[in-house]
């Protein structure tokens, strides 16, 4: 990891948990990473990765949209011009 890197993570507010912690309370994390926390596992006293929430661009789509977008995935896999919605 670059000198820069190193220093930003330890400069900013984010949890630090060790790469044991991190295992033994995974399921936790997880749920701190679904709230909007960002949490650097460590080892041996260095970051080696960040747990986080996921960026997405379209967080709420109706589920009338979500079948579009499904339907239009599966027509391009298997070439289904057939399928219709409603």
């Amino acid at each position: 990891m670059h000198l820069v890197n190193l220093v930003w993570y330890y400069q900013c507010d984010m949890k630090t948990v060790d790469a044991f912690e991190a295992k033994t309370n995974f399921s936790s994390l997880l749920g701190e990473a679904e709230r909007g926390e960002t949490i650097v596992v460590t080892k041996k006293g260095r970051p080696v990765a960040q747990l986080g929430p996921i960026e997405t661009k379209n967080a709420e789509i109706s589920p009338a949209e979500a079948m579009k977008t499904l339907l239009s995935m599966k027509n391009r896999l298997h070439g289904d011009s057939n399928t219709k919605i409603g």
